[in-house]
């Protein structure tokens, strides 16, 4: 019965609200009602000692002045079952000018001995002013405590931590507080201020970490850990994130003020913890004003604009004084979200976007000659490792093939930059994929050295960056919402990471250094084992590893190696003013002997066998080591 009523006053609440109109008329019958009980009090209740009839008529002239600034400050507004601090003092400061307002008239009154109707008792404006504040405050305290009463079963509220008693951990207080459907009750703050620290803010006590043990958080019923603190470091972010991982607490992030909806928080906006904030890495030192002068007033192609890697530094370029952008890709789904981004979060942005294939040259050159780009990002290419290895042909083609006609095409049309974006897996290839990254870098430093040649060449060879289109973080994301198992090929397999705008970043500084010809090799941090990635993703999903969520391994796929590495033996590392960016000093190559390799390759594609296309970037690539034996 009790269920039903619940269920029943839900559904009441959710498809109504109460009229702006009739809320505005309940405030003004308060303020009438408790004006007639102050003057009951200032007279002890004993009725007979003033006239109720002139009680009455100053009771409307007080609604009158209370009606004018409620209207002036919209105090009868807000959404009464989600009432917050805000709304609360909004209540306040209308009343307390319609106060004001009356205690002038009535002292003016006085003063000019005005009509005694405008001379109301100054202890009955004090005693009305006090209670109709408590009256409308209460009625809207009142009104959101039953919903979340009849909401939210109090078995089913999940209890909560959050870290930073702060500014931020205050709105994702109010927030949670002003969302009874969230689910959400707060337990306490756990800040780092030893001065806050057994103290209470906002109600709630304030704790040290040292409190975040199986032993409490069992004791509490914990069950979301929640990160509300704007200004910190990544290494402390880390710090924190790691205390809390092995409990088995739901940890959420809060984002940055900029992507609050309207410049307000919602529940909905708390994210879960992403993998990348337990790698520690500080914010990127950018030499903007460099950049700035390479992009200024430039044309700019970016191939392969559509992808993970190709979007992201779309993003990076929009904040540039650039004079136009031309997006090249040849998916087309893709190519429809982005334009549909930039139309929506950058719609400032000079842009043509263009489908087509790299490898067209008659395209490309239609693309080229319209537009004559000044700049050229190339990050069109095929990338994954297993389905590039049943797929010399094609990786070769768009991979090789694409590289050959936009480079050529940028040193036809005298562009002044080309920037390639290569692989770790272009050191000491062991896969096809590997093989062609490699191919492009002595093609691009081919070009670099060709004389006659006025296009500077830049080449940027990092690893795996998280979250990208078909990445490892995706994937197991995927198999952990399923259930399980997470599989992995070996336990002992290893991979550099850094996040996509890390990477694009990265990109953009390293274009505009150097004098063209170089390999800049981006600073990854340590390899991480893969089977730590897939333990810290089940345990930020609040699940246990091996319990909740199983873990397989299902051995290397062809051409797979153990560990990449980002320079080879032959190669030497050289500082460059930014820390995170080394030159790969590498062995000339021969623009002479490499372009009729790949240029007879090209032409002769589909002539060959798997095998033979896989002979022919030996040739070119003496390092490459290939168990490639399939012919197809």
């Amino acid at each position: 019965m009790i269920n039903l009523f619940k269920s029943r006053i839900i559904q009441i609440f959710r498809n109504h609200s109460l009229p702006r109109w009739f809320v505005l008329v309940i405030d003004i019958v308060a303020v009438f009602l408790t004006f007639l009980i102050a003057y009951m009090l200032r007279f002890n209740l004993e009725l007979h000692l003033f006239n109720m009839n002139f009680a009455v008529k100053q009771a409307v002239f007080v609604c009158l002045v209370y009606m004018v600034f409620m209207f002036l400050f919209k105090s009868y507004s807000g959404l009464i079952r989600q009432t917050t601090i805000k709304d609360t003092f909004i209540i306040a400061v209308t009343n307390t000018a319609s106060f004001a307002i009356l205690l002038v008239i009535t002292l003016c009154s006085r003063k000019l001995e005005f009509d005694l109707f405008f001379n109301i008792p100054l202890s009955i404006l004090m005693i009305h002013y006090g209670a109709v504040t408590v009256a409308l405050i209460f009625f809207r305290v009142s009104i959101k405590m039953f919903y979340v009463f009849v909401s939210v079963p109090s078995s089913s509220r999940k209890n909560v931590l959050i870290y930073g008693s702060g500014e931020t951990g205050i709105i994702v207080k109010r927030v949670i507080e002003s969302d009874p459907r969230s689910g959400y009750q707060l337990t306490g703050f756990i800040d780092d201020n030893s001065k806050l620290q057994g103290k209470k803010v906002d109600g709630y006590p304030v704790y040290s970490k040292s409190i975040l043990t199986k032993d409490f958080i069992e004791a509490e019923g914990i069950t979301v850990f929640i990160f509300a603190i704007k200004d910190i470091s990544a290494v402390k972010k880390k710090e924190v994130l790691e205390s809390v991982i092995n409990l088995g607490l739901e940890i959420l992030d809060t984002p940055s003020f900029d992507k609050w909806l309207n410049g307000h928080l919602q529940v909905k906006q708390l994210r879960k913890v992403q993998f990348e904030d337990l790698l520690g890495r500080e914010p990127i030192t950018l030499d903007l004003e460099r950049i700035d002068r390479g992009l200024e007033g430039k044309t700019i192609l970016v191939t392969g604009a559509a992808g993970s890697i190709g979007s992201e530094i779309v993003r990076q370029l929009t904040k540039f004084n650039y004079k136009r952008m031309i997006l090249l890709d040849q998916a087309e789904t893709p190519s429809f979200y982005l334009d549909n981004e930039l139309k929506d979060k950058f719609s400032k942005c000079h842009y043509d976007l263009i489908i087509g294939d790299v490898t067209n040259e008659l395209k490309m050159d239609h693309i080229f000659r319209k537009y004559r780009p000044e700049i050229v990002f190339h990050a069109a290419a095929y990338k994954h490792v297993p389905i590039m290895e049943a797929n010399p042909h094609e990786a070769f083609r768009v991979n090789v093939g694409g590289t050959k006609v936009i480079s050529e095409l940028a040193i036809k049309y005298q562009a002044e930059k080309f920037v390639m974006i290569s692989s770790d897996k272009a050191v000491n290839p062991t896969n096809v994929m590997g093989a062609t990254k490699q191919v492009c870098e002595l093609l691009v430093q081919a070009q670099a050295r060709r004389s006659e040649v006025k296009t500077k060449f830049v080449t940027t060879r990092f690893g795996n960056v998280l979250g990208s289109n078909g990445s490892v973080i995706p994937l197991f994301n995927k198999q952990i919402a399923e259930g399980g198992p997470v599989t992995i090929t070996d336990p002992e397999i290893t991979r550099f990471f850094m996040t996509i705008p890390e990477a694009c970043q990265l990109v953009l500084e390293a274009g505009f250094m150097g004098n063209g010809g170089e390999i800049f090799i981006f600073d990854m941090g340590n390899p991480i084992k893969i089977l730590d990635i897939a333990i810290r993703l089940i345990q930020l999903s609040g699940l246990e590893p091996y319990e909740d969520i199983d873990i397989k391994f299902t051995g290397l796929r062809p051409g797979e190696k153990l560990f990449e590495e980002l320079f080879s033996d032959k190669e030497q590392q050289l500082p460059t003013h930014n820390p995170k960016i080394s030159i790969a000093r590498v062995a000339e190559t021969d623009y002479d002997y490499i372009l009729p390799k790949i240029n007879d390759a090209l032409i002769t594609i589909y002539k060959k066998s798997g095998t033979e296309v896989v002979e022919v970037m030996k040739e070119i690539v003496p390092g490459y080591t290939s168990k490639y034996a399939t012919t197809t």
